[in-house]
Formats: structure tokens, C-alpha cells, sequence
């Protein structure tokens, strides 16, 4: 029949294809949910989210990125988790570029469809001006940016700092050999840690603790008319 055939058409048998999907599906949903709630409380300034629903919106989205392609790759959706998969053995080195290449590109696809879903609201609280800096800026909503306060060394140490919490919390969360977490609750596990990681470590830059989560939606505001200032060092920047 036609729907026997589109199905067989729609199959992807090579695995290697289907992970590339799953990340790049996965990856998209994370950012897609994240970049949309800093998207709404920055526009409605302040009114419809703030610091505390961003956080949890990034929570959220975690655990249904990890509910998307889990049983495919285990989600990544983070090239700092891959990288740690390689070192531990539980993902060959030869497919590290590839996650990080399909990570970035969900990344950057999501940050497109916020853009195109916000569009009318960043236009009219920005006054049309794409700015990174000043009172109307509208970069935050998709990259994070320093306070003003913070230098570059203890920023590197932020995310240093930030990354292997999530890093070692993961990993606590999924070894067998560690007081288990319900089959199939683990999703909510790592949400949580997450959400705890972004209320203990996020005043200083937003707590990103994904480089597909900052670099991607970046290069796009670069893309989209930001400019190159997106990628300087930007004091009072915006951050969240």
C-alpha cells in the first residue's frame, strides 16, 4: 500500500544516521524551550518570566530532550557530555565531531525558529535595533553574556565549575552501581540537577554549561544581524 511504502521510505536502517537525527532532534528541543523563555520574559520585560522561570524552562526542556532520543544516543545534546563519553569509552572518538557538528547545528536551527516565533516581539522592544548592549538589547535572549562585573578568569571558572557538577551529577544519577533512580524517571533526575545547578552557579553568565547551548544560537544572532559584537567579551552585557 502507499503508507507501507512511505514508511519503508521514512525508515532510517543506518545507525549512524539515526543518531545524527536523534541529537540533532533532541539538541533542538532543548534550545527551542530554553531560548523561548528567556525570549518571553526579556520582551514582556519581565512581566510573563524571570531568572527563576528560565531556569526551570531550562530544566523541562532537558528532560524532554532526554525523553526524545535517549533510547537512541542517551541525548547528549552537549559536546562537553560527549567529550566526557569519549574519555570514560562509552562513545568512540571517530563520532565526537560528528555529535558536536549535529549538536551545534540543532542549536543554531532552534535559535532560527525562536527568532522567526518572536520576531514581532523582539522587533518592538528593541525599536528595530539589534543590539547587544544597553537597555533594549535582545542577544541575551539567545546567547549568555557576563555581568559586569565578572573577569574572564572567573568566568572560565564559572563554567568549569558549572560543567562538572552537571558532569559529575549525571553520572552519579545513571551508574548502576549507585543508589538507583527509578527506570525511566531518570530524565527528571538529571532535570533537577540541572535546575539546581542554574539557581546555585547562574548570576555570573547564565549558566549555560553547554557549549551547543551558547556557540550555536551565537553564531546565528551573528548571522541574523547582530554582528560580530556577539562574539566580544561584553561587560553588562545583558546577562542573565
Amino acid at each position: 500500500s502507499l503508507l507501507r511504502r512511505a514508511q519503508a521510505l521514512l525508515h532510517i536502517r543506518n545507525q549512524l544516521a539515526r543518531e545524527c537525527l536523534a541529537e540533532l532532534l533532541s539538541t533542538f528541543v532543548l534550545i527551542l524551550i530554553t531560548l523561548g523563555s528567556s525570549a518571553q520574559s526579556i520582551t514582556s520585560s519581565g512581566t510573563k518570566g524571570n531568572f527563576v522561570s528560565s531556569a526551570l524552562a531550562g530544566a523541562l526542556a532537558v528532560m524532554l530532550g532526554i525523553y526524545t532520543a535517549g533510547g537512541v544516543t542517551g541525548a547528549h545534546m552537549n559536546p562537553a557530555f560527549s567529550f566526557a563519553m569519549c574519555l570514560l569509552g562509552h562513545l568512540p572518538c571517530w563520532k565526537f565531531p560528528i555529535y558536536v557538528a549535529v549538536q551545534l547545528s540543532g542549536a543554531f536551527i532552534s535559535a532560527a525558529a525562536v527568532y522567526a516565533l518572536y520576531y514581532d516581539a523582539i522587533q518592538h522592544y528593541s525599536n528595530g535595533t539589534l543590539s547587544v548592549s544597553g537597555p533594549r538589547e535582545t542577544a541575551s535572549i539567545f546567547a549568555t553574556y557576563p555581568a559586569a562585573y565578572l573577569s574572564i578568569s572567573n568566568g572560565f571558572l564559572d563554567q568549569v565549575v558549572g560543567t562538572a557538577l552537571l558532569l559529575l551529577g549525571i553520572l552519579a544519577i545513571t551508574d548502576q552501581r549507585n543508589k538507583g533512580v527509578p527506570k525511566g524517571l531518570e530524565p527528571v533526575a538529571v532535570a533537577l540537577l540541572v535546575f539546581s545547578i542554574s539557581l546555585a552557579v547562574g548570576s555570573n553568565c547564565g549558566s549555560p554549561i553547554n557549549p551547543a547551548r551558547d556557540f550555536g544560537p551565537r553564531l546565528f544572532t551573528y548571522a541574523a544581524g547582530w554582528g560580530p559584537e556577539v562574539f566580544r567579551w561584553v561587560l553588562g552585557g545583558g546577562g542573565e
